[in-house]
């Protein structure tokens, strides 16, 4: 992909295109789910980042960053399949599906496998990877929520894409609590109110 002029000025009216070149509306529900991916990969960005700068374990980061590049990369194809109407589909275009959902399910019983059962509720926060990996948890669902809304609105919408994201928000609350653990993060725990 070679991309040689980054504005069109077509959305300083409000407006933009969609693969195949259809025209809609900047906050047409579309726009908003596959907006809302590109807003969560952003945020594993910041997690990559902060994960190489945080001194462990060179195994412990690379084990981070292997897993949140695959995302961001699956992120894109999300991002592709939802900016694309069934019109403008073409053969071969790759869609998020059952491998995908797979591999994260492995990832999440795998990095389990390490993890105490919990005792109470996860407070985001604690250290820089585990807070954007919590933040990018809550980015997820609402990613979720708005690719569901587009199902309702468009049949063209498969469900592999929000198959994909639940389970994704699933392993981001997993690797948060990894990436604490091994990278020395604090993790903190909802304190139940004392009953008076």
């Amino acid at each position: 992909m070679r991309i040689t002029k980054v504005y069109t000025r077509t959305g300083d009216r409000g407006k933009t295109r969609l693969v195949g070149g259809t025209q809609v509306d900047k906050d047409h529900v579309r726009i908003e789910a596959y907006g809302t991916v590109d807003e969560l990969n952003t945020i594993l960005g910041l997690a990559r980042t902060f994960n190489r700068r945080s001194g462990a374990e060179a195994d412990v980061i690379g084990r981070i960053d292997r897993i949140l590049k695959r995302i961001q990369n699956d992120l894109f194809n999300v991002g592709s399949d939802l900016a694309t109407p069934a019109a403008g589909r073409w053969e071969g275009m790759y869609r998020v599906g059952d491998d995908d959902v797979a591999q994260l399910e492995a990832w999440i019983d795998s990095l389990n496998e390490d993890l105490g059962p919990l005792q109470e509720f996860i407070l985001p926060g604690g250290g820089p990877v585990g807070a954007f990996l919590h933040q990018a948890r809550t980015v997820c669902r609402r990613a979720e929520r708005r690719v569901y809304t587009l199902m309702g609105a468009e049949e063209d919408i498969g469900e592999g894409c929000l198959r994909y994201l639940n389970r994704l928000s699933d392993l981001l609350f997993v690797l948060g609590r990894w990436a604490a653990k091994h990278l020395g993060e604090p993790e903190y725990q909802w304190e139940k109110p004392a009953r008076g």
